[in-house]
């Protein structure tokens, strides 16, 4: 019995140390606004993919433009007749040696029958056969092809290496957006939370005075009751806060890319990033509309479709060609043997298309279809990106004054409570009015929250749109 309460005991004192060390190894990261927006670019998944995306664009536009150089190739060939000697027979005479199953007979070099004898004999080889000995051929071929689709097509790679690229930096934009939402949600929430419990000491501290009160006879038990029913309201409100806190720090952690169980801690307060002076320059700033990423993509696409017109025409084009080859034969014998390669071959080629049935004229006019609709689709979206500034302006504006009104509500509420628990203590406010105002509060602190998460949304919408680093 004791050996098995010693046992348990022991269980427990490991799992215990196991804990202690792994709290201790819980990391910490201590973040301003600017270094986790730099953390989530260099760490975040998304950032990595747009960063090899680019990598991998420019991969391709090289791969594109290698098939214009040289291309070079070396080989080697071994060959091996097997023993076949290749005689000549006397001039005029017929040589039956076809007929026979030790020879065939492959023709005639000019009025000399050409034969292979197997086996070859000693004979043979010294009456002017030649000996077909085993060899080898080492050959180098240089070649290359020019058309102007491969012209086209390097320009091609070029516009989708830029186009990849722009998506990268607006890839950015939107990650840096996202973790400063993030960042500021979770300080407006600290913020409440810190308001709450305040809040909820004082409702404490009017329960009991209202208890004792009810103890002494003079005050009613529904009055007592009616703040403890407040302040469990105001407890389940600060739960559910913090339980709302501890959702956007794991969100944090993503954006961030960081270790789903490292502990932040934000050092930026909320009022250096919540200007509104900053957000009413940007209602003044004017829509250069090119430096939008958005129009920049259409921007790239429309000279996508356009070049693919000019792809489409290059089928038209003739190809040119060149190569050059050296080769070396090697005999594996003691004789040198009939050797017919030779070491050194250029050539040169041109290839005109002539006539495949309207295939190419089909192609040509398609091509200027998807052009011109690429030419419509961006002429609507320069139109759109015009009335979304104009919508995001507006809604900027309207978010600044609501946050107006909810700061100076909070303020004025906040003050109310402070002045009616205050009154109560002295009996000249009723618990009504102090639940009221404590219901007041609550709504007043929610209302303030979504007034500062609507400024930072509208904000972060219109810089993005405009492409202010933010």
């Amino acid at each position: 019995m004791k050996v098995g309460f010693w046992r348990l005991g022991l269980g427990c004192l490991m799992l215990l140390t196991a804990g202690a060390a792994a709290a201790q190894e819980r990391p910490v990261l201590r973040l301003s606004l600017e270094e986790a927006q730099q953390y989530a670019v260099e760490h975040n998944a998304t950032m990595k993919n747009a960063d090899l995306d680019v990598k991998k664009a420019e991969l391709s536009r090289w791969k594109t433009l290698s098939t214009m150089l040289p291309q070079v190739k070396a080989g080697f060939d071994y060959q091996n007749m097997c023993g076949y000697t290749m005689n000549f027979g006397g001039r005029g005479s017929m040589d039956m040696s076809s007929m026979m199953p030790e020879s065939v007979t492959l023709g005639t070099l000019g009025t000399f029958p050409l034969t292979f004898n197997y086996p070859a004999t000693s004979e043979e080889t010294e009456s002017g056969g030649i000996a077909m000995n085993p060899s080898g051929t080492f050959s180098v071929t240089a070649s290359v092809a020019l058309t102007g689709a491969q012209i086209v097509g390097t320009l091609l790679q070029d516009i989708a290496r830029q186009m990849t690229d722009i998506t990268r930096q607006q890839t950015e934009q939107t990650t840096r957006a996202n973790v400063k939402n993030v960042y500021v949600s979770i300080l407006v929430m600290e913020q409440t939370v810190g308001l709450l419990d305040s809040s909820l000491a004082n409702l404490e501290r009017l329960a009991q005075t209202s208890q004792a009160s009810v103890d002494v006879g003079a005050a009613e038990q529904v009055d007592a009751d009616k703040l403890q029913v407040q302040v469990a309201s105001m407890k389940s409100s600060i739960n559910s806060s913090k339980r709302s806190l501890q959702a956007l720090r794991n969100s944090m952690l993503l954006q961030l890319g960081a270790d789903v169980n490292a502990e932040l801690e934000l050092t930026t307060a909320v009022d250096s990033i919540l200007s509104v002076e900053a957000a009413s320059q940007l209602l003044m700033q004017g829509f250069d509309i090119t430096k939008n990423y958005n129009y920049q993509l259409l921007e790239q696409n429309e000279k996508l479709a356009k070049r693919n017109v000019t792809m489409a025409r290059m089928d038209l084009t003739p190809t040119l060609s060149a190569y050059y080859q050296y080769s070396a034969k090697t005999y594996f014998g003691k004789d040198e043997g009939f050797n017919m390669t030779p070491p050194n071959m250029v050539g040169a080629s041109v290839s005109l298309p002539l006539f495949t049935s309207g295939t190419r004229t089909a192609n040509i006019k398609s091509a200027k279809i998807d052009y011109q609709e690429a030419v419509n689709s961006k002429r609507q979206a320069e139109d759109g990106l015009r009335v979304q500034y104009n919508q995001l302006s507006y809604d900027l504006a309207s978010a600044l004054e609501t946050y107006d009104i909810q700061r100076r509500n909070l303020d004025v509420t906040k003050r109310v409570f402070d002045n009616l628990t205050e009154k109560y203590r002295f009996g000249r406010a009723s618990s009504l009015e102090v639940t009221n105002a404590s219901t007041d509060i609550i709504s007043a602190q929610s209302n303030y929250i979504q007034a500062v998460m609507s400024v930072i949304s509208a904000q972060l919408s219109l810089e993005n749109l405009l492409n202010i680093e933010n």
